[in-house]
C-alpha cells in the first residue's frame, strides 16, 4: 500500500463518518490495553500463552468505556476521534463516569441551540416542562407549572412506579438508595439499578458529546459536568432500568446481569437514535432538525446578530467606513 493511499484510509472524509444515530451502543473495557497495529485499533490481553488480540469496529461505535485496568496508546485514541467515537473513563462495571474526551472536528450548532436554551429562565423552564412531557405524556404538566411544582409531581409519579413493580415482582420494601460507600449492603434492585443507570449515563454521555453539546449545562440537574446527561438519562429510567432492576430482584449478581441485559435493551429499543432525537426536540420544538445535518465540520463562520453567520477567511473591508491606518498602533504588526 503506497504512502498516500494509507493516509487517506488514515483520515477518513466527512461522508465516511458515522452518524451517532447509526452507532452500535457502547464498549466496556476493563484490564487491557488498546493498540493501535497496522490493521486497526485493538484491544490486548497478555497470557502465559502469548498476546490475544481483539479488534473494535471504531467506527461502528458511538462510546467506548475505559474501566480499571484499562491503558490506551495515543495513536488508538486519534483513531477513535477520527471516527467520532467518544471515550469516557468510568470505574468499575461501568459503575461511575468520571470524563470524557471528544472529537475536535464536532460542529456547534447544537451547542449554540442548548446554551440559548440554557441562558434564560423562561426557556430553560420551557426545556424543563418539555422533559417532564416527554416523560409522563403530552399535556401532563399543567400550563404555567413552576419548577418546584414539576418536581413535586415528578417525585410523585416515581413514588407510585416503584410502588406498582414492587408489588408486580414481590418485592416488599424498596426505598431507592445509592451509597458507593455501602455498596455491598445493598439489595439488588438498588445494586441492579445503580449499575444500570451509569451504563445508561455513558451511552448518554457519548450520544451528548457526539451532537457538539455540553453534558453540564442541565436544564433541571446543575453543578457538575454531567448535569445535561442526568437530565436526558431522567427520560428513559421509568421506561428501562427501573422495570428492569426490579426485575432482577432475585438475582445473585445483579450488577452483571443488568449491565448485560441493558446491551440487548439498547438494541431492542434503538435507544441511541432515540437519544439523538429526543435532545433535538428539547432544543427545536418546531421538529427542525437541520442543524444536524453534519455532524462534523472545518468550518468556521463569524458571527452576526443580524446577518447570520459569515463566511471567515474573507476581508470585509469593504464593508465598514473608512479608518486612519494612523489612529492604530503598527508597533506590534513589525
Amino acid at each position: 500500500m503506497t504512502t498516500s493511499a494509507r493516509r487517506k484510509l488514515a483520515a477518513p472524509t466527512l461522508a465516511m463518518l458515522p452518524r451517532v444515530a447509526d452507532s452500535l451502543s457502547f464498549l466496556y473495557t476493563e484490564a487491557v490495553r488498546i493498540v493501535q497495529d497496522d490493521t486497526g485499533v485493538c484491544a490486548q490481553v497478555e497470557s502465559p500463552n502469548g498476546t490475544d488480540r481483539v479488534y473494535i469496529p471504531t467506527a461502528a461505535l458511538a462510546c467506548v468505556l475505559l474501566g480499571p485496568g484499562t491503558s490506551i496508546t495515543q495513536p488508538a485514541m486519534a483513531t477513535f476521534a477520527r471516527h467520532g467515537t467518544s471515550i469516557v473513563c468510568v470505574g468499575a462495571g461501568g459503575v461511575r463516569s468520571y470524563a470524557g474526551v471528544l472529537p475536535a472536528s464536532l460542529t456547534t450548532a447544537w451547542l449554540e441551540e442548548q446554551v440559548r436554551a440554557w441562558a434564560s429562565d423562561d426557556s430553560r423552564l420551557q426545556v424543563a416542562t418539555r422533559m417532564y412531557e416527554m416523560r409522563f405524556g403530552a399535556s401532563s404538566a399543567p400550563a404555567g407549572a413552576t419548577l418546584p411544582q414539576l418536581r413535586g409531581f415528578e417525585g410523585q409519579r416515581v413514588k407510585a412506579l416503584y410502588r406498582l413493580l414492587a408489588t408486580k415482582y414481590g418485592v416488599k420494601r424498596f426505598k431507592r438508595n445509592y451509597d458507593p460507600d455501602a455498596w455491598d449492603d445493598q439489595d439488588p434492585v438498588n445494586k441492579a439499578l445503580s449499575a444500570a443507570n451509569a451504563c445508561m449515563y455513558g451511552v448518554i454521555h457519548a450520544a451528548v458529546l457526539a451532537l457538539g453539546c455540553s453534558p453540564a449545562l442541565g436544564f433541571v440537574h446543575s453543578g457538575t459536568q454531567m448535569a445535561f446527561v442526568y437530565d436526558v438519562a431522567d427520560l428513559y429510567k421509568a421506561r428501562i432500568t427501573v422495570p428492569l432492576a426490579f426485575s432482577l430482584h432475585a438475582s445473585t449478581d445483579p450488577e452483571r446481569e443488568a449491565r448485560r441485559r441493558l446491551r440487548e435493551d439498547f438494541r431492542a429499543f434503538k435507544l441511541m437514535p432515540q437519544i439523538v432525537a429526543d435532545v433535538q426536540s428539547l432544543f427545536d420544538s418546531s421538529g427542525d432538525s437541520s442543524p444536524t445535518a453534519d455532524r462534523a465540520s472545518d468550518l468556521v463562520h463569524l458571527w452576526d446578530p443580524q446577518a447570520g453567520p459569515l463566511p471567515a477567511g474573507v476581508n470585509y473591508g469593504f464593508e465598514a467606513a473608512s479608518v486612519s491606518i494612523s489612529e492604530f498602533d503598527t508597533r506590534d504588526l513589525e
